[in-house]
């Protein structure tokens, strides 16, 4: 007998938990286009480049040598040991494979560490604007986020007065994701080492560092790895994969780096849940941390001449506020000048979920609202797409505020 979803009982964390709202907007789109509608989808997080094709060959060659069967549940020790030798290169970070565990993409890596690190009770600090994932695996784990916004202002990027504030005799976790998703921003050295300078005042929190858009950067923005900072190493789970900096979104191939005892924790969620991540993407993720980086900095420049497109056209629009960001492929920003507005059909804009969906019913652009992101005064606009297709969703979405009004 067939059963209603609205009876079923489930799994209480289950039921609270949220939809992913990038998804969700990825796939609203992708459904307008199969009827018909010229969408110019700017809302995903994914680089419209190719895998470089020699991290393609090694998955290609993987497969007809019969690289085909499970590994080791913490990841090959082929990959585990390049990833060491990665992090000491990159990062000026000794791990020894036995501290790294690979897994199915560093959003499960993440999911992993926030598990086996929270307990009921717990918080779990998370700056705003925040990716969208992050409180949802805080409450997923029994923890309960603690958001703290950052300004505009600032380009959203916390200060150690903010933090000092926030941070409680509860606090468990601080999850930092520099350079950031949704808004671009990069901490300097000096800035994080002033949040360090808070950290050492609370001994028992974890810092959980998302890296996975290190190689994403622009100008002079530097990549510090936050577990180098003086008294951090022994506190901090470094997280990063292969999904950004080498276009390879859809081999699911993440790992996380942090002391010992957290790392075999993690590992025996993981080999509960679903073991090592895909033998074929591993052999490709060795080719990825031996390979030439060329591929990467391509991408990485052709990133850059879009950020500066969009930066310049977003801030010809009156009422818009709109930092320069110095990594990752996306901006942030506020949009709240529109807020109160009507469309010409005469419905109020509230907020910006209103203003996204109307931008794409009306313009059909994509983009994702604030309020997903904890900072509902501002939108994530991808600019991981041809600069023809951003030159047109600009003129659609300068259009589309021009129509709004008082």
């Amino acid at each position: 007998m067939p059963t209603d979803s609205t009876t079923v009982r489930f799994n209480e964390r289950v039921a609270a938990m949220q939809p992913s709202a990038t998804l969700a907007m990825k796939s609203r789109a992708t459904e307008m286009r199969r009827q018909g509608h010229p969408v110019v989808a700017l809302s995903a997080g994914e680089p419209d480049f190719d895998t470089p094709s020699e991290i393609s060959e090694a998955g290609i060659e993987a497969i007809r040598t019969g690289y085909t069967h499970y590994t080791e549940n913490p990841g090959a020790m082929e990959l585990r040991e390049a990833i060491s030798r990665k992090l000491a290169r990159d990062n000026n970070l000794q791990y020894s494979p036995s501290q790294i565990l690979c897994s199915n993409g560093a959003k499960q890596s993440i999911a992993l560490a926030t598990t086996v690190l929270c307990d009921e009770g717990d918080e779990v600090l998370i700056p705003a604007p925040y990716w969208v994932s992050y409180p949802e695996m805080a409450r997923f784990a029994g923890a309960e986020p603690r958001v703290v916004s950052a300004s505009v202002e600032n380009e959203y990027r916390l200060t150690p007065e903010q933090l000092d504030e926030a941070l409680t005799d509860r606090t468990r976790l601080f999850i930092l994701c520099s350079p950031s998703n949704p808004t671009g921003s990069v901490y300097t050295r000096d800035e994080l080492e002033a949040l360090a300078d808070v950290f050492r005042q609370y001994p028992d929190v974890y810092i959980l560092a998302d890296e996975i858009y290190e190689y994403v950067l622009f100008d002079d923005a530097e990549h510090v790895s936050f577990a180098t900072l003086d008294g951090m190493y022994d506190r901090t789970i470094t997280v990063n994969g292969f999904s950004k900096g080498f276009a390879m979104t859809g081999w699911r191939l993440g790992y996380l780096a942090a002391p010992e005892a957290v790392t075999k924790a993690c590992a025996k969620v993981q080999g509960q849940f679903t073991s090592a991540p895909c033998s074929v993407s591993q052999k490709a993720g060795v080719a990825a941390m031996t390979m030439d980086m060329s591929p990467v900095y391509r991408m990485v420049e052709a990133f850059r001449q879009r950020r500066d497109y969009m930066v310049e056209r977003l801030r010809q629009i009156d009422g818009i506020r709109c930092p320069l960001p110095k990594g990752a492929f996306y901006l942030y920003p506020d949009v709240s000048e529109f807020f109160g507005m009507k469309t010409p059909d005469g419905n109020r804009i509230e907020d910006s979920s209103d203003l996204c969906f109307y931008l794409l019913d009306e313009e059909h652009v994509a983009l994702v609202p604030g309020t997903a992101f904890g900072e509902p005064k501002g939108l994530r606009i991808s600019y991981a797409s041809s600069m023809e297709d951003l030159k047109t969703a600009m003129d659609r979405i300068q259009r589309g505020l021009a129509n709004l009004s008082a």
